[in-house]
Parts: structure tokens; C-alpha cells; sequence
């Protein structure tokens, strides 16, 4: 095992499947010219013909993708920036996500879609989404969100041997974070189980994506103060590992979602909808949200970046929680 980075270890898993499975095979935007480093020496190893840059028409390759998913291939398509998906949500949403179903089953669509959520860069309006939220809606979609490279490596891997259509949500913000990969090829990461990133007693931060380091940093501070947090990372957020959850909460009595993406119907308000139904016989107080507000995301950095959450809105939200004796909000 060897230190690298979340760019490196999205290298490794899609090499080792193309590898592994002649049926794998990569299509995209401007990924024979190894934009970010995730295709170096693809075309030389694996050749043009499974290494292919498509027209910027989202539509047509996701669709394209489809078609080669249902008829024995294992395609892995990039459509790079995750608000580049909306060209193709009638291709993801009424067929990829449904062809199982109103085939009876006789579809399979082993295909996933990689896609960049490049935020907090002065990206502005139109190149900041993280929709994971949207297609946490749609049956018949798998979803991963890693935050580590460890996770990354495995939870794709896995997603490429999937039969059904898995979307991968990558946090530009982990991008330079690293971890020990294993170099065994068969190493993969179940989809649908979360990982507890940090144990603790007072108060469980479920995080998604690029907020773990954030949860984990302000649990590093907080317990200066006397205050324990355990950080949960769901890693899939479909299927949701929500046991996992409810687990830590019924230790802990306390509960915060935290999510880079906007609030109203996030994996924040899924989640925390799961802790009230489900335990809330075990808490001491209200469940929090730290997200993003409904607003869209402008160019200046000055305004963009306290929008999203941070250590310090955490660290906050904690210590309320932990004094809570009315309601309050995060």
C-alpha cells in the first residue's frame, strides 16, 4: 500500500477494471487529453477503441452509454462537472433509472456516470451544483459521494461491477487529500455501507462529501471543549447505510447533518427525517442542518465561500446543541 491522492485513486480503480473486464469501457468529454489526471496513458494501454471522447452533447453520450450498458458493456462515462448532467436527466431519469423496472427485469444497465462537483472556486451560477439530492429521488439509481481516496478507489470499483447505474459524486474539495490504497485488485468497498470516521459520545455529525474533514476538524477543536463528536460518512447515499445512523444516534442522543449542498430536500433533510422517525425516542435535543442556502452560487469569493459549511458553523452548531433547552437552528 502506497500514499495517494483522490485523483490517483480514481486513476487506479478505473485502470485495474479496465484491466480486469474487456466489457469495461470509458466515454466522455475531453478524456483522451487526461484533463485532471484520472485517464494518463489510457489511450497507449487500452486503445481508442475503449478509451473514447465524445461531442459536448451530454444527452447523446449519456444515452450512447445506455444503449451500450443494455447490450453486455460496462460503460464508464464522465460527463466531468456534475452540472453537466441536467442536458442528459431525461436519459438518466426515464431510461437508465427505469429500464429495469419496466422491462421486468431483463435490463440490466451496469454503467456508471463519474462527474466532478467543482464548488468553492469561483465557479459561479452555472458550474457549482451538487445535485445528489435530485436523484436521490429517482428509483432505480445507486449514488456514492467519497470523501477519502481510500473510500474512492473502493466504492468505485464497485460501482463498475455493479449491474445497475450507479452516479459518482466526486468533491473537487478532496481531490488533494490522500490515503493508503491497497493494491490488491479485488479490493472494493460495498455499496450501501458507511464508515464511521471519528468515534465519540455527545453528539453524531453525519457528513456527506466534502464536509467530512470539515466534521472531523471541528471535532478536533471541540474536544478542547470537552464536547465529543462522532463523525458518520454515509459514503453511499443510495443505498443509505441508515442503521449505521441510527446506530450513533442512539448512543449519542444528538444529531447533526452536514451538507455542501443546498438544504430544502437534501441528503441533510433525508437523513435527519431518518433520525426523527426512527430514534427519536433516543434524542436529547432537535436535529440540525449545516448546508448550503437556497440560493445560486455567485462568481466573488468574498461572497461564495460562507456560504458553504465550514468549521466554524459546526463548531457552532455543536455547542448549541449541547446547550439546547428550546429549539434551534443551525
Amino acid at each position: 500500500m502506497a500514499k495517494a491522492t483522490f485523483l490517483e485513486a480514481i486513476r487506479q480503480a478505473q485502470h485495474e477494471e479496465l484491466e480486469r473486464d474487456e466489457s469495461v469501457f470509458m466515454m466522455g468529454e475531453d478524456i483522451r487529453c487526461n484533463v485532471f489526471g484520472t485517464t494518463t496513458d489510457f489511450v497507449e494501454q487500452f486503445g481508442k477503441e475503449r478509451i473514447l471522447d465524445t461531442p459536448i452533447s451530454e444527452n447523446g453520450f449519456i444515452g450512447a452509454g445506455a444503449g451500450a450498458a443494455m447490450v453486455g458493456m460496462r460503460p464508464i462515462i464522465d460527463a466531468t462537472i456534475s452540472s453537466f448532467l441536467y442536458p442528459a436527466m431525461d436519459q438518466i431519469c426515464s431510461i437508465i433509472a427505469k429500464s429495469r423496472y419496466i422491462y421486468g427485469g431483463q435490463a440490466r444497465l451496469p454503467l456508471v456516470i463519474r462527474s466532478c462537483m467543482f464548488y468553492g472556486n469561483s465557479n459561479a451560477a452555472q458550474h457549482s451544483d451538487r445535485p445528489y439530492a435530485m436523484f436521490m429521488n429517482m428509483p432505480g439509481l445507486k449514488i456514492i459521494a467519497p470523501a477519502t481516496a481510500y473510500d474512492m478507489k473502493g466504492l468505485l470499483k464497485a460501482a463498475i461491477r455493479s449491474d445497475d447505474p450507479v452516479l459518482c459524486f466526486e468533491d473537487s474539495t478532496c481531490w488533494m487529500s490522500k490515503s493508503e490504497l491497497p493494491d490488491d485488485p479485488d479490493f472494493i468497498i460495498p455499496l450501501g455501507k458507511g464508515d464511521i470516521k471519528r468515534e465519540g459520545s455527545d453528539i453524531t455529525v453525519v457528513a456527506v462529501a466534502g464536509a467530512v474533514p470539515i466534521a472531523l476538524k471541528a471535532a478536533a477543536q471541540l474536544e478542547k471543549e470537552g464536547i465529543s463528536l462522532e463523525v458518520v460518512d454515509p459514503r453511499t447515499l443510495v443505498p443509505l447505510d441508515r442503521e449505521l445512523i441510527l446506530q450513533s444516534v442512539r448512543k449519542t442522543g444528538r444529531a447533526i447533518c452536514v451538507d455542501p449542498a443546498h438544504m430544502t430536500c437534501s441528503a441533510a433533510s433525508e437523513i435527519s427525517a431518518h433520525i426523527a422517525e426512527n430514534a427519536f425516542d433516543a434524542l436529547k435535543g432537535p436535529v440540525l442542518r449545516v448546508t448550503t442556502p437556497d440560493t445560486h452560487l455567485p462568481f466573488s469569493p468574498p461572497i461564495e465561500k460562507p456560504l458553504y459549511p465550514s468549521v466554524e458553523r459546526v463548531v457552532g452548531a455543536a455547542r448549541r446543541l449541547m446547550n439546547a433547552q428550546q429549539p434551534v437552528e443551525a
